[in-house]
């Protein structure tokens, strides 16, 4: 970011060189002074594309270019990649330079899909331009004396507020969707609920939803992505709540709360695996192995091998090994006299051993079927005061109360009251702008 008013000037000076614009031959004039001598340094523009004369693809570098798109492949190295490009002679690594000698490119963390362009004129390579995230974009200019120098290109991203709303229809991941929500926004809103009811089997055609969240474009108009949730509603047959997402200003921790200020969060999870079936309950039942009808102490999550599995509440690991029947096992103790046990698991989570704390949504291990298991699956046990409990009945004590601090609940309200206004907007048709503008947002 820039931090002060000359920075944000030099910034602006530089693209004013990039685009070729006529209104700023000093400044250009002041670029071509530097010294090819001088190390590749990065600079950081922020100004507004949209005000530009010319389209940002093009960075006004000749009227002649050819455009060469490529794409980084699975086991390809940015090296590999420009030789694909055909480029002249050395130009294509000495851009690729300028961009991983100034840190502005790690050429050791990039991924598959890297998008590259290459804006080459006869036989000279006038930019290579790296698409890094969206809204982030690198470019290697070759600058007139012959030597390549890298910049960072950041749109600034204007949040617009965005609401969708129905009926659950097939699945609140595909009805939600269809609205404009993407696989992060379906994610956020299942996990406000992950304490209340079971998404695998408390969700039913006809149930309402409703969500919240902001809309990031950039100066043009262009969707770049989505940001939280800001507000998360279910209106069904297992629960009718609503959540607002607030972070607290004397701890600085984010979370979702009732209007009434009450968190989302619980003391524990209801079930700590994600997409699994429920295969066996809480109860007396006749036992698959040794054939004895006896008290099945947990609950029982059929699940593929490998998949996470999370520690239900913060709390101190108690053991972390092999148990007999119970095949790799872990146990946690929490407070209020409530303790958590995991068992079958194929192997722990990385650094989970006894005595070590853990927090709620850690991963302590994976599913296995390791044990006295006839499959794959997690063996979920509750237990109080050292007696088992059926974790699917539990009453379980919430989480934060604003109310029983009166100045915070009320910056709560503020935020509550703007994220109403928000919904009540998308309510009237005809100031429905953000329906306009982003209904639904393109990818």
């Amino acid at each position: 970011m820039l931090k002060s008013m000359s920075a944000g000037t030099r910034s602006l000076f530089a693209l004013g060189a990039l685009i070729g614009l006529s209104s700023v031959t000093v400044l250009t004039l002041e670029l071509e002074t530097e010294t090819p001598e001088v190390e590749p340094a990065e600079e950081v523009v922020t100004a507004s594309l949209a005000s530009l004369p010319v389209d940002p693809e093009d960075f006004g570098l000749g009227d002649a270019l050819d455009v060469r798109p490529a794409t980084l492949k699975r086991r390809e190295t940015l090296s590999d990649l420009v030789n694909r490009l055909d480029l002249p002679g050395n130009h294509g690594h000495q851009a690729l330079y300028s961009l991983t000698s100034s840190d502005l490119l790690d050429a050791r963390r990039v991924r598959p899909g890297l998008e590259v362009k290459a804006h080459v004129s006869g036989d000279t390579l006038n930019a290579l331009s790296v698409d890094l995230e969206p809204g982030r974009r690198l470019m290697a200019k070759r600058m007139p004396d012959g030597q390549y120098r890298g910049f960072a290109l950041e749109s600034q991203l204007i949040p617009t507020p965005y609401v969708v709303k129905g009926s659950i229809e097939t699945s609140l991941y595909q009805d939600a969707q269809k609205l404009g929500a993407e696989d992060q926004q379906v994610v956020d809103f299942a996990q406000v609920f992950a304490y209340d009811l079971d998404f695998q089997r408390e969700v039913h055609p006809g149930d309402e939803f409703e969500m919240v969240f902001d809309v990031l474009m950039d100066e043009r108009g262009n969707v770049i992505r989505r940001g939280d949730v800001l507000y998360a509603a279910l209106n069904g047959k297992a629960v009718s709540k609503s959540f607002y997402r607030f972070t607290t200003p004397d701890e600085k921790v984010t979370d979702y709360f009732q209007a009434n200020g009450e968190s989302s969060t619980k003391f524990l999870m209801k079930t700590p695996i994600n997409g699994a079936r429920l295969s066996s309950r809480f109860g007396k039942r006749r036992h698959p192995i040794s054939g004895y009808t006896r008290l099945h102490k947990g609950t029982d999550f059929a699940a593929p091998t490998g998949t996470p599995i999370y520690a239900a509440g913060n709390g101190v690991v108690e053991r972390a090994s092999r148990y007999g029947g119970y095949g790799h096992y872990v146990r946690i103790r929490h407070a209020k006299g409530y303790k958590t046990a995991y068992a079958h698991m194929s192997r722990y989570g990385r650094g989970i051993r006894s005595g070590r704390s853990v927090r709620q949504g850690q991963i302590i291990g994976y599913v296995g079927s390791t044990g006295a298991s006839t499959g794959p699956h997690l063996h979920y046990e509750v237990y109080k005061n050292g007696k088992p409990v059926d974790a699917m009945r539990l009453k379980l004590p919430t989480g934060r109360k604003l109310a029983m601090d009166p100045e915070i609940f009320e910056v709560f309200q503020v935020e509550r009251d703007r994220i109403d206004a928000i919904r009540a907007t998308r309510e009237d048709p005809a100031e429905a702008i953000v329906t306009a503008s982003v209904a639904p947002p393109a990818p």
